[in-house]
């Protein structure tokens, strides 16, 4: 599960870049709870989402000429120059080279071999996240790729990450990951073969973060007042939860959970 004590491969930041951030701040302040704190003029407009105090996402504005409107998820690096490297050995594209971010760590961007958007961040005085598992903050990630081998391979040579198949009834293992040496009680993403998921194939692959809500149906509807759109309604996953994948009104596809209880 995901963890706020960050090591190396395990997600540490997610980001939404948007169009309108006052906008977005409206949509997930009304679904999440959360308040967009700004990082102040020295940042470019960029600041946080935060929830009870705590710091759960992060935003910036991002005009659609310079990009699209998608969340961004940042893995945790100790070294982002030598991340960057064996981004290039392994076929994939260093899309924004590592970079200081005042005092606060080291990012970088990047792409898989895939096309798949991703970034790094080697913790300074901020270490990541404040609050994750939590209704209304990061409870898990897929990653929808045409290849889930290669991909692994990929990510493995980055990070070290692990992997452990959980049996689907009726179907194949689901094959999820986990940094070095956390076993699968570090299980924090599942990679999903692109062409088995038709909501998915159409937009092409790309990383899916789920946030946590206490009713998922309540969320959808919320979600929709809100000018958001639906991509999945509501669906049962037994001993997992249920799920719903959605859009914000401005683009960004993620998705949400009521996770079943875990004893």
């Amino acid at each position: 599960m995901l963890t706020t004590r960050y090591v190396t491969g395990s997600p540490n930041w997610i980001e939404l870049g948007t169009p309108d951030i006052e906008g977005a701040s409206a949509f997930y302040g009304g679904l999440f709870g959360w308040t967009f704190r700004s990082a102040g003029p020295q940042a470019g407009g960029y600041g946080m989402f935060q929830l009870g105090g705590k710091t759960a996402a992060g935003a910036m504005a991002v005009p659609p000429e310079q990009g699209a409107t998608a969340w961004n998820l940042y893995f945790q690096s100790p070294d982002a120059d030598a991340t960057a490297k064996r981004v290039r050995d392994g076929g994939g594209t260093v899309v924004a080279e590592p970079m200081d971010v005042f005092d606060l760590g080291r990012m970088a961007i990047f792409s898989d071999p895939a096309g798949v958007g991703f970034a790094t961040w080697q913790p300074g005085t901020n270490k990541g996240l404040d609050v994750v598992n939590e209704t209304g903050s990061l409870r898990w990630a897929e990653l929808y790729t045409p290849d889930t081998e290669s991909a692994l391979g990929f990510y493995r040579s980055l990070f070290g990450w692990e992997e452990f198949g959980v049996p689907i009834p009726g179907g194949d293992a689901y094959t999820t990951v986990n940094p070095p040496g956390t076993g699968p009680e570090g299980m924090f993403a599942g990679l999903v073969p692109l062409e088995t998921d038709p909501t998915e194939a159409a937009d092409g692959p790309y990383w899916l973060p789920y946030f946590e809500v206490d009713d998922t149906d309540a969320s959808v509807a919320q979600a929709e007042k809100l000018g958001g759109k639906v991509r999945l309604a509501p669906l049962d996953l037994e001993d997992v939860g249920r799920i719903a994948k959605l859009a914000d009104p401005y683009g960004a596809r993620f998705a949400i959970i009521k996770s079943v209880p875990r004893g």
